[in-house]
């Protein structure tokens, strides 16, 4: 017998002792030292050798379980789907095999047997061969069907949950199983597959059957009164039979008027259930008697009990069932049913139940009432603390508090709140003061600032009613002192406020901006300047112009003038010019640092603004006061002028033609430099005899200059001097003659004869060939104009000036008188209309400056500076209404008549007052349009007034036209306001309030519907309405009416709708419900029923409510029934795999010591066991070293150490 070792020092003692006892024969299954720990190859060793060691060390090892398996199919020749044998490994066969293999994932191997059928090897996961396996059933042997016939029934549970047993089944049996849906009557479900799957499919169908043929359903009708002394208090006794029988037993609920009980189970379990319940009926029908007593209706509810509690516990103390009429019934009378002995002290109960609540109520002013409750019902919340039992109801609007509950607690509750209302009452009073709404934000404040201040000073609540009440009542409470403090601060505020002005300024948008200045700096020094005043600015997105002021009548003029005098100053220092300069000089005109434009900058006390170095614009922007502008253009033209491309020329002339290319007073060659871009031309000293005159500018206009210089001295040479010829002057030159006239005309003609842009001069010099020269500032005679040029070019040109003076001469200005406030009207967006008129009419029209109320002065008896004024005419017209008009007297008449057809007229629309604001519009949408679309202003009266006349303003051409519009307009609110009527139909439907949530359905789909369908509004009552069961349906007659018999048909439906409660085991509530309540949902939508599920803390949480139509309850209740046996099976398995996997004695500690003292990992023939050597010490660092340890080298039984 082969000796046996312990891998442990006590076994090894044990063993060298003679204490072990002797090995039994399963000792010899036991493994070798060598078979469990094989020494490793020798590094000399032969492959025979190393052959020998791997087997060693592979030969008795266990194995890995592989998770690939491998099956084998067999196809037999006449069940092949393709038997052309020629194409084997190709064609559709093997196009099928690689399908196969994609789809699942397996491998595939087919090869052929000597009887040609047809061999395939699978390899793969599990759940990989299985799906391989079917596919090559359906999709490489032919089929073969079968039907098999089970009850519509038992469909369900071949299924199974989410078509799980079902799915099993195919891959189990590798067919398709075809299962009738639940609406088709047939009971046949159809095969298709192999034949050995066939049958395999049918044995497993007509298993499941047969199981639930052991079942049955059975249906006893118990009289309903009977129903509680089956169920027995809180269904005691309906628990203890279904736990005896093992049946199911569902009594329907009190509140479903129905006598049939179900039973359902095993056949067996049901026939004893059956038995059982007929036995206590019949007992209870044989020793039952009744009692019928008056108990006001108001009582009910407290014999009742919370959720029938009270019903339950008279029922479980003494056995006497309570019957209680529905609460829609008027009836008063209470019966009692029971054993006659115990009839007495139910009806005990029953009137102590009864008179064991009362109603009464404290009398408290209605504005006391939240005073009371306390802030977020802390006061209130005392009390209910203390008297849970006690419900306590404020009622809005009436001075009395209304308390309900046990008679004890009621009387403390009512003596605890009338000492609150007592004290209250005491040290509290309440004022009320009419103040007009429109000056109720002013009394608030910005942000409440004001009224805030007001409550905490003097300790008071002020409530102002909101915006939508439209009421002018304001309500103080608080301490008494308080209080009329709190009045008589708030009625001078409303008094101050009513002497108060408001004006509007008109300031552009623009400004807006500038004036409150950075952070709002510049409008506090004015708002600290006039406290008084409030200024409110628009908002910005509104882009108004209008700024108002509210204050005191002085102080809002004073600061009127002072704002306005602020943008004035604002607006002259707000000049702009533009400067072309060339890009590359930018940066010498900013200077090194920013030094040359940062002094001309504070020179000239401007704003200079240069574009950006990326921008193509070569403009620099001059803002500030004009003077100051012009002087900061000038400097900076300087710089570029210095800098520009200036050359300097000199030219050899006679100098005895000198003074002819100046000509008279230097204007020949001033006209010459004009013409080159301002060139400079600089001529030596008269008398001098220097020839040399110099030319000074850009290279190409230098060049220009020189070439008209050397054109005009040759003209002069080749001409001689003359005397003069008429009115000519003319200078000889060799070979010609130069002539020279002069024309007289008034210095405001000048730029007229220019034109402008010099059109009109340019024009007259390209016709004629003449040179115009116009006088300088710095001439004397500023009338004198001087024609140069050939003796014709002169005379040509002198003609056309001369006319030209005269047309200027015929010019009159006429006035035109029309006030001023339709000034803007006639100059039309942007000043186009008299752009226009000017231009049609050849006319320059200028309008008169805006007159300002303000600067009128103020005068005393008629004087003013000391000196006495003339009287004034009052039918003379007013300077700001004269539109002077400038041209030739024909021309402007016409066109002052044109300025008088463009004069706004107004005329007056008769319009119904009530459809002024539909005209309006939503925020003034409807008007604006019609302004827009007619060009005319519309003016509608405002509301205080119920005017029905309406103002057109505009111009007469445009006034048919809007008037047309707007009666159109009010054709159309009329038939709307027609069809409103019509609309406004409105009738009511009496529904039990029980009934709304089903009408209005989930997420409102049912009533929305409803409203979509008939084009109805349908109002429910709101929960504190008095007629809580009122449906009001408005719309058109008709459609209304179709919408009301819609209601009916639900309501009607829901009226035969029954409600009765099964038992389902709670642990598969959850099961049935679903994720999210899927199952549910589906059960409800399918059955087309409600299901109602215990809450937690229930007094029967197995206890499920299903309502709906009885056929539909039935249904739903044997689904249900089924589902919960389906389901509880699978509970019941997993508590016995948890009980299984659970030690039995509740802990680890005490399943090991179950298992006992384990003996270690045990070999046979170990070295210490077969000589003198000790067992290794496991607990040592030298027999078992930890990884990179330094360990001592020591002699070993263990072999020799080989590196």
């Amino acid at each position: 017998m082969s000796s046996v070792a312990v891998l442990t020092q006590e076994s090894f003692i044990e063993h060298r002792s003679g204490l072990l006892p002797e090995q039994s024969e399963d000792e010899e299954e036991l493994p070798t030292y060598k078979d469990a720990f094989p020494p490793l190859p020798e590094k000399a060793a032969t492959p025979e050798g190393t052959q020998e060691t791997a087997n060693a060390w592979t030969s008795k090892i266990r194995p890995l379980k592989s998770s690939i398996i491998t099956q084998v199919f067999h196809v037999p020749l006449e069940e092949r789907k393709y038997k052309d044998i020629n194409q084997f490994g190709e064609g559709e066969q093997a196009k099928v095999c690689v399908d196969i293999m994609h789809k699942t994932g397996a491998h595939l191997e087919l090869s052929l047997a000597k009887d040609q059928g047809l061999s395939i090897m699978v390899s793969g996961k599990l759940d990989a061969v299985m799906k391989a396996r079917k596919e090559i059933v359906s999709r490489l042997q032919t089929q073969a069907s079968a039907t098999v016939a089970i009850p519509k029934e038992h469909h369900r549970f071949v299924i199974g949950k989410n078509g799980e047993k079902l799915q099993e089944l195919e891959l189990k049996t590798a067919t398709k199983i075809q299962i009738p849906r639940p609406d088709d009557p047939s009971n046949q479900i159809k095969i298709s597959g192999t034949k050995e799957g066939l049958e395999k499919a049918k044995h497993e169908i007509l298993l499941i059957s047969a199981e639930q043929d052991k079942r049955a359903v059975e249906r006893v009708n118990i009289d309903k009164v009977y129903h509680p002394f089956i169920t027995g208090a809180y269904n005691k006794i309906v628990g203890e039979m279904m736990q005896e029988t093992g049946a199911r037993i569902n009594v329907p609920p009190p509140s479903v008027n129905k006598n049939e009980i179900v039973i359902t189970g095993e056949k067996e379990q049901v026939a004893l259930a059956v038995a059982l319940i007929k036995k206590i009926h019949e007992e209870k029908k044989k020793s039952t008697t009744t009692i019928a007593v008056e108990v006001k209706k108001s009582q009910h509810k407290y014999v009742v009990g919370p959720k029938g509690n009270t019903l339950q516990e008279i029922l479980d103390r003494t056995g006497v069932s309570v019957e209680i009429p529905p609460s829609d019934n008027s009836s008063e009378t209470v019966i009692l049913r029971g054993e006659p002995d115990r009839l007495g002290q139910a009806l005990t109960e029953v009137y102590a139940k009864a008179n064991s609540y009362t109603v009464s109520s404290v009398l408290a002013p209605s504005w006391l009432h939240r005073f009371i409750i306390g802030k977020k019902g802390q006061n209130l919340a005392k009390i209910t603390q203390q008297m849970p039992k006690v419900h306590i109801e404020f009622t809005e609007g009436e001075d009395k508090i209304t308390l309900e509950g046990p008679t004890k607690d009621v009387q403390m509750v009512q003596s605890q709140i009338q000492a609150i209302v007592t004290d209250l009452v005491s040290r509290m009073d309440y004022a009320e003061i009419t103040v007009d709404p429109k000056f109720h934000r002013h009394l608030i404040g910005k942000g409440g600032v004001n009224i805030n201040r007001i409550k905490e000073l003097h300790k008071v609540t002020v409530r102002i009613p909101p915006d939508n009440e439209k009421s002018n009542l304001i309500r103080i409470e608080g301490d008494p002192q308080g209080v009329q403090e709190a009045k008589k601060e708030l009625l001078e505020l409303a008094s101050r406020m009513e002497n108060e002005r408001t004006k509007d300024l008109i300031i552009e948008h623009r400004l807006h901006r500038a004036i409150i200045g950075q952070k709002g700096e510049k409008i506090k020094e004015v708002r600290d300047k006039f406290p008084e005043v409030i200024i409110n600015f628009p908002d910005p997105a509104q882009k108004s112009d209008i700024v108002q002021l509210r204050g005191p009548r002085n102080e809002v003029e004073k600061c009127s003038k002072f704002m306005q005098k602020m943008v004035a100053e604002m607006v002259e220092n707000s000049q702009t010019l533009s400067v072309p300069i060339f890009k590359q000089f930018h940066r010498n005109i900013i200077g090194k640092g920013g030094a040359n434009i940062k002094k001309i900058r504070e020179e000239t006390n401007t704003k200079i603004d240069l574009p950006a170095e990326n921008s193509n614009s070569e403009m620099i922007v001059i803002t500030g006061k004009k003077a100051n502008c012009e002087a900061a253009r000038n400097r900076i033209l300087a710089i570029q002028k210095e800098l520009a491309n200036i050359t300097e020329m000199d030219v050899s002339i006679p100098s005895k033609l000198h003074n002819l290319l100046i000509g008279s007073k230097g204007r020949l060659v001033r006209s010459i430099m004009e013409e080159c871009g301002g060139v400079h031309i600089h001529f030596p000293t008269e008398g001098s005899g220097i020839d040399k005159v110099t030319i000074r500018g850009p290279v190409e206009e230098v060049e220009k200059a020189k070439q008209q210089l050397l054109a005009l001295a040759e003209e002069k040479v080749r001409t001689s001097l003359s005397t003069s010829l008429l009115n000519l002057q003319a200078v000889y030159f060799p070979g010609n003659v130069y002539f020279t006239a002069e024309l007289h005309a008034k210095p405001e003609y000048h730029k007229f004869l220019i034109g402008k842009g010099g059109g009109n001069i340019r024009k007259v010099r390209d016709s004629t060939g003449a040179r115009i020269i116009f006088p300088t500032s710095e001439d004397k005679d500023q009338e004198l104009i001087t024609v140069v040029g050939t003796e014709e070019a002169v005379r040509t040109a002198q003609k056309e000036l001369e006319e030209l003076i005269k047309s200027l001469e015929a010019q009159v200005t006429v006035e035109c008188v029309i006030s001023q406030k339709f000034h803007r009207s006639i100059m039309g967006p942007k000043g186009s209309r008299i752009q226009q008129i000017t231009r049609d009419h050849n006319v320059q029209i200028k309008f008169p400056e805006r007159e300002d109320p303000q600067e009128a002065p103020v005068q005393e008896n008629g004087e003013a500076n000391g000196e006495v004024k003339e009287p004034v005419d009052p039918n003379a017209p007013k300077k700001c209404d004269v539109i002077l008009i400038s041209g030739r007297k024909e021309r402007c008449e016409a066109a002052v008549e044109a300025l008088k057809v463009l004069v706004p007229v107004t005329i007056e629309v008769e319009v119904p007052f009530e459809l002024h604001r539909y005209i309006i519009g939503q925020k003034g949408s409807g008007i604006r349009k019609m302004m827009d679309e007619f060009e005319v202003n519309i003016q509608v009266p405002p509301p205080d007034q119920q005017s029905d006349k309406i103002a057109i303003t505009g111009l007469a051409s445009h006034l048919d036209r809007a008037k047309e519009g707007l009666f159109e307009r009010v054709k159309e609110l009329q038939a709307e306001q027609a069809d409103r009527a019509l609309k406004s139909f409105k009738l009511t439907i009496t529904v039990d309030p029980k009934y709304h949530p089903k009408i209005i359905g989930r997420k409102g789909a049912i009533i929305t519907n409803i409203r979509t369908e008939h084009d109805v509004n349908i109002q429910f009552p709101e929960k504190n309405d008095e007629n809580q069961d009122q449906i009001t349906i408005t719309g058109y007659e008709q459609n209304a009416i179709a919408a009301r018999e819609a209601i009916q048909a639900i309501v009607d439906e829901l009226e035969e709708m029954i409600s009765e409660n099964i038992t389902l085991d709670s642990r598969v509530h959850a099961r049935i419900i679903g994720a999210r309540g899927k199952g549910i949902r589906k059960i409800m939508d399918e059955f087309k029923i409600d299901l109602r599920f215990p809450q937690s803390g229930a007094a029967d949480p197995n206890l499920v409510a299903v309502i709906g139509r009885p056929e539909h309850v039935d249904e739903a209740i044997d689904h249900l029934l089924n589902l919960e046996e389906e389901y509880l099976s699978d509970v019941v398995e997993n508590e016995a795999k948890m009980a299984y996997m659970r030690p039995p004695g509740g802990s680890v500690a005490a399943a090991d010591e179950q298992r006992g003292h384990s003996k270690g990992f045990v070999v046979r023939e170990a070295p210490w066991a077969t000589g003198n050597e000790k067992a290794p010490d496991m607990s040592s660092s030298e027999d078992f070293p930890s990884f990179g340890a330094p360990v001592q080298a020591k002699a070993s039984p263990w072999g020799p150490k080989r590196f």
